[in-house]
Parts: C-alpha cells; structure tokens; sequence
C-alpha cells in the first residue's frame, strides 16, 4: 500500500492542506499520505468536533496550516471501499458537523462498481482481496488452512519434535506470534497425534480457535511442504498460509492454489497453466465467485450496478419499490415502513475486504 501510495501522489489535488483518515483502517494511509506530502494530519472524529491535533515534528513548509479554522481543501482517505456504508458515514457526518472546507474523498482500493463514490481511487481492485494490516481478522479465515508452527508459535527445534513430552514442554513457554480474530477453517501441525492434547491447550490458552486441528505427521515422510502440498490440494480451503517462502512455494505447486507466506507477506501462486491449478479453479469457482463482487452474486454490487446504469429517478423509484414490497411482508397491521433515506447502515467492521471486506 505505501508503494501504491508514492506512486500516486499526483492523484493528490495540489491545494489540499490537510489529511484526515477515517477509523480505524483509514488512519494508515492517510498518515503516510501526510507524511510524504508534509501535510496535517487529522483522524475524522477530531475534523467533525472542529480539533486540530498536534503536528509533532513536521518539517517547516508553507502548505502547514496552523488551525483547523486554515483549512481550505480536506482529504478524507478510508484504506478501501466495497460496499460504501464507511463513505456515506462519512458524508453523512460531515454535513452535520458543518464543515465549511472544501471535502474530497479517496479510498486507496476501491471496487470496480464503487469508483463514483469516491472523488479519488488510487488503485480499482476486484474481490476477493485480502490486505496485510487485517489478514488475521478477516472473515476469509474462514475459508483458509494455518500451518501451526511458524506462523502461530515459533518453530520448535529437532529436539523439541522428537516426542510428544518435549513438544509439550516446548509448547508451555512458546508465545503467540499473531492471535487471529476470526476463527479458521483448518489448523495444520506437522506433529503427531499424539501431541494433539498439548497443542489444543495451548491454542485454547491463547484464545485461537478453529474449526478443525489437522495433525499431520511428518516423521519418516516426504517432506512437511509435500505432506501440506497433497492435504491441501484435496481439502475445501482456498488458501493455505504458510511461514517458509520454500515451503510456501512447493506447496503452492503441488495443491495448485495460494499460498500466503507470512515470511514474505506476499501471495504465491500456483503456476498458472498447470493441469492441477486449472482443475482447482474449476473447482473452485462456485465458491470465487461467491466471494467476489459480480452483480449476479452480490446484493450490493448489483445495487451499484444499477445505481450506476439507470436514471436517478428510476433508481429511487426502484428503490421506493423494493421497500414497499418489504413493508408489506414484515410490518404489523398499522405499521408503515420505513424510507429508504430513513435505514442507517450497518456499521463498518474492522475485519471485514473492508477483505481487510
């Protein structure tokens, strides 16, 4: 994302004077923005209540505006945008508070149907997508296998593998690397079953949960990227995280779908004409698109598909439509129900192509 951002300054009106960065995921690029441009920096909750927080140790320049009261142009910036419940919070709020400067809104990945809801889209991203700063809160994890040993707990040593005692002790003092918030289809541990007790209490004990905990021994087998490789390939997940770039690339191959390394923090993936990453995509294709944002699948890029093809005014009358219909399956007798202009959106989760949606 920095990467993105320092290509795309140019995209940055010249006569902007201050950043503001909407909560929570909004606040990183918009500080990386503030800091490459030596511009303020604001969160959206001090602009609506009309602060300024501190400067810090700006560097000296022309452009640094000294009060909130200075501001002439304001860029709000989110990290994304899927479905624009954040945005229209945020217009929603900024018209209440009354800010009097001139608004502009970006979002640094925005969905193809999403772009005219914001004034600046750094880079058009289809779904699915998974961002670094949210990974391990996505619901995506849903959806995906985590090797145990080297992305949740440090790697125990030969000597630490070699019964089920010694992992055991190993497992009393090894810390929690990263704490997913959402619970993961599958957890992979290269010891043996054995050793299942003492892994279930220790994950228990870190509150890290899941749906099932494979453990796949690998002593006396092939090596743990084949072991992972051929478990992967068959199983329903769609991603496999893994810590080791070798590891992450063989397996890769051998299951032909992708594999996030932790190491790298980058996605790899299966060569592309392989007979086995085709298959996979044939596979897996009902449940790609279910995550992605076609129109034939989502409610809300349907939604923005035709807020985007049909006259306004058909539009509202569509939807005026849609919300009589509903009315008049769920209200009581003597109930009216309500406008659309008059539901509040749902409020914007923290872990959720936000993947992080």
């Amino acid at each position: 994302m920095t990467d993105l951002i320092r290509r795309s300054l140019h995209l940055v009106p010249s006569d902007v004077d201050l950043i503001v960065g909407v909560p929570r995921s909004g606040i990183l690029p918009a500080i990386t923005l503030a800091l490459l441009l030596n511009l303020r920096f604001a969160d959206f909750d001090s602009l609506c209540e009309g602060r300024l927080p501190g400067a810090g140790s700006t560097k000296p320049g022309t452009r640094l505006i000294a009060n909130l009261s200075e501001a002439r142009h304001v860029l709000v910036v989110d990290d994304s945008l899927n479905r624009g419940y954040a945005m229209r919070e945020v217009r929603e709020k900024l018209a209440r508070a009354g800010v009097t400067a001139r608004v502009s809104l970006a979002a640094i990945y925005v969905v193809p149907d999403g772009v005219e809801e914001v004034d600046i889209a750094f880079e058009v991203l289809p779904l699915p997508r998974i961002f670094e700063w949210n990974f391990f809160h996505h619901t995506y994890l849903s959806r995906a296998c985590i090797s145990v040993e080297g992305v949740l707990c440090p790697a125990p040593s030969e000597t630490e593998r070699q019964s089920a005692t010694d992992y055991a002790a190993f497992l009393e003092n090894a810390p929690a690397l990263c704490r997913p918030t959402q619970t993961a289809a599958c957890l992979l541990s290269t010891q043996p079953e054995s050793c299942r007790p003492a892994l279930e209490a220790w994950l228990a004990r870190h509150g890290i949960g899941c749906e099932r905990l494979v453990m796949l021994d690998c002593a006396g087998q092939p090596t743990p990227a084949e072991i992972k490789g051929r478990f992967y390939r068959e199983a329903r997940e769609m991603l496999l995280v893994e810590e080791d770039p070798a590891q992450s690339a063989a397996i890769a191959q051998i299951a032909g779908k992708p594999v996030f390394c932790t190491d790298l923090q980058e996605m790899v993936s299966p060569g592309a004409w392989t007979g086995t990453a085709a298959l996979q995509r044939l596979r897996g294709m009902r449940r790609h698109a279910a995550m992605s944002d076609s129109p034939l699948l989502s409610r809300h890029a349907l939604k923005r598909r035709l807020r985007r093809l049909l006259p306004q005014w058909a539009y509202r009358a569509m939807n005026r439509m849609v919300a009589l219909i509903k009315g008049s399956d769920g209200a009581g007798a003597g109930e009216r129900p309500a406008a659309p202009d008059q539901v509040a959106p749902p409020q914007k989760q923290d872990a959720s192509p936000h993947p992080a949606e």
